[in-house]
């Protein structure tokens, strides 16, 4: 039956060009051992010279080489190779046999190596080309930096992605399912819900088939079950193929009045946007690493996820499954012309133009259906996103009704460019592309209303391109939100990137007819830096170390009903990195202001068990309360009716504490280990950053070191890195027992953590 190998580990790596490696005699032995996820950008250091907008790290060309084995019953099946993610315009060979090409680094892509398989020993080559390292407007990552996958199944048995789950209508009595599968040549399939007595069979190559499920558990963030479809191919009465789809059985609309509604409840979106690196590892995150910090956004009320602004990685879809996430999977950023890629710092002209718009003609079709045909099973994803901002005039479209460009890309550009172009793209070109792209949503998923994220709906409203897809999402422009809806009644509105205003959180709240919010974002990532020496945008509610900011607890106010109560100690911004210390260096005698965060109706503050006053927590204060004295060292408490926090003036690092983060739903072999460096009344040390080496001895290696701070420029290959306000995280891949072994060179430091 279907079996699926993972081909993840001894592949070999180049770097550079190699124009005889397709062959399959080639000899590769003094090539890079490497295991994917494999991302080759983060192994080199930080560099002027390449570009701001993806964090001043490398692209390049590089070779892939795998050899696997094959036994005679192996090929007589079809063998399919799978590949989650490539970045970027990849070629692929199979023993010296040219397979093809995919240009896009986002989506999943296969090709039938059938043919070309052999008894024995097999050889994949695979060329990745990404020459222009200012091809985008955040950290894209070079690589193989996804799974691969061989699949092998009965010729005549189902497709890749070849079948498809959908709810048609749940209750809590029964719910009806619609199953679509398509087959190589099999004369019919069975279906059957694992653990219920529901199946059902039907005929023919490939069809349709209802299906309903008595007392079904409805799938919600709260109770995220899935069920398990079993799905038998036959052919000439015999069971020739098998697979198992996850799904889950829940209903979903959109109303224009109404907002969002899940199994006939209504509620609102509590979503963040995500990029798809992970600091020092790049964009080879594992499944582990999405997990903890799904986890923490979770913890802050978090309830969505918006993939910005390409097709995620399968393994965070799963997880979203598994964890109680709604999904926004988005495709594209940019169509047919190419966005301004800031390369010398965010905004600073002049811009490069590299990009998808030169791939797209040929490819966007391509891509939508691979995004789409993989995850359309899924119950997470409740929206497919066919475009962010793609609208902004002059970058790259324009319109005769705007005689000058409009929106923050203009800024830093010379007052004589700053006019209408006749020569670049026409924005009346747009609603033409998104009803081509929601057309293709709708043939392969008739279940998902489509979206397109509007940075200026008032020129969207003019050109039409609101009107094509089924919903208008709207980007940091909550000041429409009432005329829209009364100039388009029938139109869905939500915001599908919006700022950590609280504001722009109460213009959702008080708007039965707004669906929810996607923040801008939920974790800090690599690329789209103000410039040189940062390398991130500072945007999240985690830090790239995956600590939370005040960020994060204010939402966490906002949006969750356990009382809890947090203090911060930049009160001036809640973007500020994230103080676990009552802290202020030769402040003594000196006014300072200290915030707490909470969801409760009073705080109370107190310093050194002297109380500083009671206040009441206003909604105009969006959950944070402030308090101005003067400074002195000691310890610092707050209090409300049901909760407390506390912070105290730290001491020297006497110890260093390491804490792993176990997942529960994540397989494989990655483990992430919080470093935090604690004095002696076992605070964190959070005023003496020590530079720390780790080391792993055993099966298994560091794969990266990270603190979350934007500036530090330390290579992600060294074995060393300074803590950051007292915290580090370490990344390890182990396959069997070891140690790790975190020390100061040179100081009293040292720890260890056994595997």
């Amino acid at each position: 039956m279907s079996e699926k190998r993972n081909l993840n580990e001894n592949w070999l790596f180049y770097y550079g060009d190699e124009p005889n490696a397709d062959y399959m005699g080639f000899d590769d032995r003094a090539w890079k051992k490497v295991t994917l996820p494999h991302d080759w950008a983060v192994e080199f250091p930080f560099d002027k010279r390449h570009s701001s907008g993806t964090g001043y790290l490398p692209g390049g060309r590089g070779w892939y080489r795998r050899h696997f084995t094959l036994t005679e019953e192996d090929t007589k099946k079809r063998v399919t190779l799978r590949f989650g993610g490539v970045y970027k315009h990849t070629r692929v060979w199979c023993n010296s046999n040219y397979l093809g090409e995919w240009a896009y680094g986002y989506t999943t892509f296969s090709f039938d190596v059938t043919p070309f398989v052999k008894e024995g020993e097999n050889v994949l080559s695979v060329r990745v080309e990404h020459d222009e390292v200012a091809d985008s407007r955040w950290y894209t990552g070079s690589g193989i930096y996804r799974d691969v996958d061989l699949l092998l199944t009965h010729p005549a048995g189902f497709l890749t992605d070849g079948v498809f789950v959908r709810t048609l209508e749940a209750d809590g009595e029964k719910a009806l399912l619609q199953i679509d599968y398509e087959t190589g040549n099999a004369d019919g399939a069975r279906f059957e819900v694992a653990g219920t007595e529901s199946r059902v069979e039907a005929s023919g190559v490939s069809g349709t088939a209802t299906l309903e499920v008595r007392r079904a558990s409805l799938w919600s963030p709260e109770n995220p079950r899935l069920y398990t479809l079993n799905c038998t191919a036959v052919k000439d009465g015999k069971e020739i193929d098998m697979i198992a789809i996850p799904f889950g059985i829940r209903t979903v609309r959109f109303d224009p009045d109404e907002g969002f509604y899940l199994n006939g409840e209504n509620r609102k979106l509590k979503g963040v946007c995500l990029h798809h690196d992970a600091g020092c590892l790049g964009a080879a995150v594992p499944a582990a690493v999405w997990e903890m910090r799904l986890t923490k956004l979770k913890a802050a009320g978090v309830n969505a996820i918006r993939t910005a602004h390409n097709p995620a990685d399968e393994k965070l879809i799963d997880l979203c499954d598994r964890m109680g996430f709604f999904v926004m999977e988005e495709a594209f950023d940019e169509w047919e012309g190419a966005k301004n890629k800031w390369w010398q710092g965010h905004n600073v002209y002049p811009p490069k133009r590299f990009g998808y718009a030169a791939d797209f003609p040929q490819w966007h079709e391509k891509d939508m259906a691979a995004m789409i045909r993989r995850d359309r099973s899924r119950p997470s994803v409740i929206l497919w996103s066919i475009g962010n901002e793609i609208d902004y005039p002059n970058d790259p479209y324009v319109t005769a009704m705007f005689g000058t460009t409009m929106g923050n890309n203009d800024a830093g550009k010379p007052a004589e460019e700053r006019k209408y172009d006749p020569n670049k793209p026409d924005a009346k070109r747009l609603p033409a592309v998104a009803k081509e792209l929601t057309e293709i949503a709708h043939r392969l998923d008739p279940s998902r209303p489509v979206l397109t994220a509007l940075s200026f709906p008032e020129l969207s409203n003019t050109t039409g391109l609101s009107d094509v897809t089924d919903i208008a999402g709207y980007n940091y422009r909550e000041a429409h939100y009432d005329a829209d809806h009364k100039a388009f009644p029938k139109r869905v509105i939500l915001g599908s990137e919006n700022s950590h205003d609280p504001a722009a959180w109460r213009a959702v709240q008080e708007r039965p007819f707004i669906a929810g919010q996607f923040l801008w974002t939920g974790s800090d990532f690599l690329g789209e830096c103000r410039g040189w020496p940062e390398r991130i945008s500072g945007a999240g509610l985690l830090d790239l170390a995956g600590n939370g900011k005040p960020l994060f607890e204010r939402r966490k106010a906002l949006w969750t009903d356990a009382p809890f109560a947090r203090l911060a100690c930049q009160p001036e911004t809640d973007r500020g990195v994230w103080r676990d210390a009552f802290l202020y260096d030769g402040e003594e005698g000196k006014p300072v202001a200290v915030s707490a965060y909470t969801n409760e109706k009073e705080a109370e503050l107190f310093l050194n068990g002297v109380s500083l006053g009671k206040k009441e927590v206003s909604p105009a204060d969006y959950c944070r309360v402030t308090w101005t004295f003067d400074y002195e060292p000691g310890k610092l408490s707050v209090k409300t009716p049901n909760a407390e926090d506390t912070l105290s003036t730290p001491g020297k690092a006497v110890r260093l504490m390491l804490t792993p983060f176990v997942p529960v739903h994540a397989d494989g072999d990655f483990t992430a280990v919080d470093v935090t460096l604690v004095d002696e009344n076992g605070n964190v040390a959070a005023a003496d950053d020590r530079t720390l080496t780790y080391a792993f001895v055993g099966d298994g290696e560091v794969r990266g070191i990270e603190n979350g701070r934007g500036d530090d420029l330390t290579p992600y290959a060294a074995p060393y890195r300074e803590t950051y306000r007292g915290r580090a995280v370490v990344y390890l891949r182990h396959r069997g027992a070891g140690t790790l072994f975190v020390y100061e060179a040179g100081g009293d430091l040292r720890a260890e953590l056994e595997f």
